[in-house]
């Protein structure tokens, strides 16, 4: 058993993809161990993607997900981290695989609907982020 982070972008509550894209990980086995939505503050959004700060992309990147509210989730099941990247498919959604959840649901690359941990080692730093260990419901013994 693992657990994952995942983010339903701005532009997914927006667009109402909120109980699509839960039930995405619900009928494949990640279970919801924590739950939140939030409007991240400009202070959390540049601390989270901090990783990234040196990058082109980064100031468009906090600005989108200041944008509006997000659903942020800590997911748990078997090979979590890697069974929660496969139903997101690849980043750029023009080039998700059919059936993921950038290639049903994501508009572009920047706005590409959903977060999720690239790794068992920064899922346990993101959760840790977001949520005190208070606050997620685990399964894992």
């Amino acid at each position: 058993m693992e657990q994952t982070l995942s983010i339903i972008k701005p532009d997914g509550v927006k667009r109402n993809l909120i109980g699509k894209i839960v039930d995405r990980f619900e009928s494949n086995g990640l279970r919801i161990a924590a739950m939140e939505m939030k409007w991240l503050s400009r202070r959390e959004a540049e601390g989270f993607y901090a990783v990234h700060k040196d990058r082109p992309f980064f100031g468009e990147l906090v600005d989108f997900m200041v944008s509006g509210p997000v659903v942020v989730m800590a997911l748990e099941g078997e090979d979590a981290v890697v069974r929660n990247r496969d139903l997101m498919g690849a980043t750029n959604p023009s080039e998700a695989k059919a059936g993921t959840i950038r290639a049903d649901f994501a508009e572009s690359i920047g706005e590409n609907t959903v977060h999720g941990s690239d790794s068992l080692e920064n899922a346990k730093i993101e959760i840790n982020y977001f949520f005190p260990s208070t606050q997620v419901m685990s399964d894992i013994k």
